[in-house]
């Protein structure tokens, strides 16, 4: 194992991860020193200056090198922030769940091994041995992760074990299910054949039934046009005979009525009658002349 208590690989991490806050350190602080230099470069031309003037210089100063510092811990902190949000994503691949304690960030004691191991080991790329009594970084679990892994694989295991032991169960429920289907299906099967000889039975009595009525509605039917034709002439019958006694009453009414007429005419009221007109008639046959005599007798006096 290395000195932070890790293996070769995750220690070769932690180097690198040094290395990149080494140069994001450098490179700030080269912007504090350009800060510094600018300062010297475009303020301090004169020999002497006033408590103001340098007052004036130093509070400019510290505004840009207070936001470059600051601009330097929120840089770190959100790296940081990615930094574990990498090895959690990994871990939770594994179903792992990591903890971290937030006081040893700062325990003086691992903060010093570190600044030591950069000092020594991350700068040569060597190993230098520690004394057997010095304290190390303690890993993140004490079971360590191949212990957590086995867990895991174990309750995996158990899981697939209890999978498989439901699934030779369905399997068997599955079987027994189709064996009843099949049963079923047979059932159904003689069911329906013995329902379609019944029906086919039933269907041969309801023919003949049919066959039955159809006739006896046809023999109704010869007797009912035979019965209507019978009708049908005597009622013939009946209006000729009606025809011919309408035309012997009418000819007895024309009798009656020349009776009757003659009759009035051989009464006294009809002869009186007759003899009035026959008056009337000379009368107006008499005045028609005579006005024709004064029309012409007027006639010839308006030519003289």
């Amino acid at each position: 194992m290395a000195d932070f208590g890790f293996s070769e690989h995750h220690q070769n991490e932690v180097i690198n991860y040094m290395r990149f806050a080494r140069s994001k350190r450098l490179l700030r602080l080269k912007t504090i020193d350009s800060c510094f230099q600018e300062l010297k470069d475009s303020r301090l031309v004169e020999e002497t200056f006033t408590v103001d003037e340098v007052s004036e210089m130093l509070d400019g100063l510290q505004v840009v090198v207070r936001g470059e510092v600051e601009m330097e811990l929120i840089n770190t902190a959100h790296t940081n922030v990615l930094l574990l949000r990498q090895l959690f994503s990994q871990a939770e691949k594994f179903y792992l769940k990591l903890q971290t304690d937030i006081s040893e960030l700062e325990n003086r004691e691992l903060l010093e091994q570190v600044a030591a191991f950069e000092k020594t080991d991350f700068k040569s790329g060597s190993k230098v041995n520690q004394e057997s009594n010095k304290p190390k970084l303690a890993p993140l679990n004490e079971g360590g992760v191949s212990e957590l892994l086995n867990k895991e694989i174990a309750r995996l295991q158990e899981e697939n074990d209890k999978l498989k032991a439901r699934v030779r169960i369905l399997e068997s429920q599955a079987m027994n299910a189709l064996d009843e289907k099949c049963e079923a299906e047979r059932a159904l099967t003689d069911l329906q054949k013995m329902q379609g000889d019944q029906q086919h039975a039933m269907q041969d009595k309801e023919i003949s039934r049919l066959e039955d009525t159809v006739a006896a509605m046809q023999i109704n039917f010869e007797k009912t046009l035979s019965t209507s034709s019978a009708s049908q002439k005597e009622l013939q019958n009946s209006l000729v005979s009606a025809k011919h006694e309408l035309l012997r009453v009418q000819d007895q009414l024309a009798l009656a009525e020349k009776e009757l007429d003659k009759k009035f005419q051989q009464t006294a009221a009809y002869r009186n009658m007759k003899e009035i007109l026959g008056k009337k008639n000379d009368q107006i046959k008499d005045l028609r002349k005579r006005l024709q005599r004064l029309k012409h007798s007027h006639l010839t006096g308006t030519e003289k």
